[in-house]
């Protein structure tokens, strides 16, 4: 039984739960990280290659940055393995029976992620009778992916990183690296600003133009279910190839570790905005530091979407909402980069110093610490 216990650390993880049902062919995974700071909201993900290792790395990252945001909320993740495109029915049932299975922990609150969106928040509602966010309007809800509350919060980042680079965002260049819910309304948000898409990337493939590409011919693509890489003008380029587009801005909105110690030399950016959780490796990280390109951790650029939903839980406003995600995010990324240029230390190094030392602040107001 120890090597269940070999990654943990003194912040958690307080519990892992497995849930198996083989007559639907449910498999899923919850991680409760660390509830010191109040129950744990994470969010719901759905792919077919998850694991245990990464469902534990994302419930750490949200531990970081529901602290980090000075939320009330703790940190979980939890993962369901299949195909997010199955058909709908089945998605359903899948979803259903794991929110049942999971009735009694009440320290975990669910929320939308890669593979999941407001409806999946709905079933799961109509299942617990409460312990969701994301919800639909007509719940209730703030539906943060329809109205890009995790874009939103990126561009708060940029906007408070714009005083630590040398170039200005009105004529950047921007290059998404996952154009989904989170990476549409990034560039969205930016282009508004003066930003020019020069490349994005979808699970099909990728579009690269130096000159930029129409934001909005983009957009309807995937409105009608297609790939970026049917953009009728541009280079196309094979998903990763975007890793090494030149640009002054790089935001991956996709899945953990793209950027790793195999092509994190080809990247040739100026500044990078994590809109994914853990998308890249600490040595990748560590290298472009000492390249001198900022790289802005996940956990405090991509915190919009959780600081909406613990608005949403406590029935605020849109714009309340919304408000403070501009606040929040862009405070943490200037008081991280303050800490990083004073301490002479990466930005994931400073930023996790001073989440942790939230997170051990409250710990050490519990009776157990964890929960």
């Amino acid at each position: 039984m120890s090597e269940a216990f070999d990654q943990a650390d003194e912040l958690g993880p307080a519990k892992i739960i497995h849930v198996y049902e083989p007559t639907h062919q449910l498999k899923g995974i919850l991680v409760v990280d660390n509830v010191a700071c109040g129950p744990a909201i994470g969010g719901l993900r759905m792919a077919p290659d998850v694991s245990t290792g990464e469902c534990a790395r994302l419930a750490r990252a949200m531990t970081l940055k529901n602290a980090a945001a000075g939320l009330s909320h703790g940190g979980a993740k939890s993962v369901l393995f299949g195909d997010p495109r199955m058909p709908l029915q089945e998605k359903e049932q899948l979803i259903r029976a794991f929110a049942c299975a999971l009735k009694g922990n009440d320290e975990y609150i669910f929320g939308p992620d890669m593979g999941t969106d407001e409806t999946c928040m709905a079933w799961v509602q109509d299942e617990l009778g409460g312990r969701a966010v994301g919800l639909p309007r007509a719940l209730g809800g703030i539906p943060l992916d329809e109205l890009g509350a995790t874009g939103w919060g990126l561009s708060s980042a940029v906007d408070a990183a714009m005083e630590y680079v040398d170039f200005t965002l009105n004529g950047a260049r921007l290059v998404i690296q996952g154009f989904g819910s989170v990476g549409i309304h990034a560039a969205r948000f930016l282009v508004e600003r003066g930003a020019v898409v020069v490349a994005v990337a979808d699970s099909r493939g990728a579009i690269h133009s130096p000159g930029g590409l129409d934001l909005e011919k983009l957009i309807r693509l995937k409105s009608d279910g297609r790939g970026v890489n049917e953009y009728p003008q541009g280079e196309k380029l094979q998903g990763d190839a975007v890793v090494g587009v030149p640009c002054d801005i790089w935001i991956p909105a996709a899945r953990p570790d793209v950027v790793h110690g195999g092509n994190v030399d080809q990247m040739d950016a100026r500044l990078v905005v994590q809109g994914a959780n853990i998308p890249f490796t600490r040595e990748a990280e560590q290298r472009l530091h000492q390249r001198g390109v900022l790289v802005i951790p996940d956990f405090i650029a991509n915190a919009g979407g959780v600081i909406c939903g613990a608005m949403e839980y406590r029935h605020m406003s849109q714009g309340a909402a919304f408000q403070a995600i501009a606040e929040k995010v862009g405070n943490n990324t200037r008081e991280v980069l303050e800490r990083a240029g004073s301490q002479q230390v990466p930005p994931r190094q400073a930023a996790e110093t001073m989440a942790v030392e939230r997170v051990q602040g409250a710990m050490a107001t519990r009776r157990w610490n964890l929960f």
